[in-house]
């Protein structure tokens, strides 16, 4: 009787890590096909559902990595012990647990499915929306079809079945499949180190850009260098003016009795990036890679001057 009870803990360990792990590797799978496909299909409106996450992107690889052998290693476990009779086909555990991973499941599809359509009628393009819906459509199908096929055959006791196999073939090699596909389209990490370490510097740009316009709001005037505008505020330190990377001072010109520009080399470009995650600062300082000096116009009769792209007019707005 107290092997039984053991028996019974292990293997609603086995169905609920399972579970866990299911739900981490399909949302992970359906999350790489989604950024995929907004990055491959370009929206006008660029709505922030339909925009390409490099963050998204990133956290679905780290999912699908661990989720993925989990899963199967756990499942395979599961059906080792169906087949040896250890795990009877007809004991509550199995039952119960495997219909419960079907109501998580459901549930999990549900709000997906809810998402989609949500995005579509918000705005979102039909291509997009019909490649998704068919994605969301393909992975529940798989995992409601496996489920129920299981839960519902007799005779599993030392019988091989050709049908569980392929499913099982079949999923991995389409889990493997995505996995690859997503790292034609992920920035490596040394990408991800050079833009970290390009926004550090734009944010020191965003505090001396801050000072430059509180100076001028004081004085009617720029302030000629650095060391000026620090003596004005003591907020600012040597620091704010450094690269902390490289430990070269920035580039402070003055271009008119309103215009300045900050420069300093910069180890990648955002000009062109479609993502999210960087959005800020690629309308606030757009830049290319290597050495960049960005103008910036200060606040003036009400006539709020933005960022331009190197080589473009300022946008104007009154």
């Amino acid at each position: 009787m107290e092997h039984k009870k053991s028996n019974a803990a292990k293997f609603a360990f086995f169905y609920m890590l399972s579970l866990v792990a299911l739900i981490f590797m399909a949302l992970s799978s359906g999350m790489i096909i989604f950024q995929i496909i907004n990055k491959l299909i370009a929206d006008p409106i660029n709505q922030f559902s339909g925009r390409f996450s490099t963050e998204a992107l990133k956290f679905a690889i780290s999912a699908i990595i661990i989720a993925t052998p989990i899963y199967f290693l756990i499942t395979r476990q599961i059906f080792k012990n169906l087949f040896s009779g250890e795990l009877d086909e007809n004991s509550g555990i199995r039952k119960w647990l495997t219909y419960f991973i079907l109501l998580v499941s459901s549930v999990v599809m549900i709000g997906w499915f809810i998402a989609t359509i949500n995005s579509f009628l918000d705005g979102e393009l039909t291509s997009k929306f019909i490649l998704k819906s068919l994605t969301a459509i393909g992975i529940a199908a798989i995992v409601f079809s496996f489920y129920f096929y299981d839960i519902k055959r007799e005779g599993v006791k030392e019988k091989k079945d050709k049908i569980i196999r392929l499913y099982f073939v079949a999923s991995l090699v389409a889990v493997i499949a995505v996995f690859i596909s997503s790292l034609f389209f992920v920035e490596s990490p040394g990408e991800t180190r050079d833009r970290k370490m390009d926004e550090k510097v734009l944010s020191q740009f965003n505090k001396i850009d801050g000072a430059v316009n509180q100076y001028f709001k004081i004085h009617e005037d720029l302030p000629e260098n650095f060391k000026v505008l620090q003596g004005e505020f003591e907020y600012l330190v040597d620091k704010d003016f450094v690269n902390p990377f490289t430990n070269k001072t920035f580039d402070y010109n003055l271009k008119s009795t309103t215009t300045y520009e900050l420069c300093d080399t910069f180890l990648a470009s955002n000009i062109e990036e479609e993502t999210e995650d960087y959005r800020e600062y690629k309308e606030l300082w757009p830049h290319g890679a290597g050495y960049q000096c960005l103008d910036k116009t200060i606040i003036k009769n009400g006539k709020e001057i933005i960022n331009r792209i190197p080589g473009e007019e300022p946008i104007i707005i009154r």
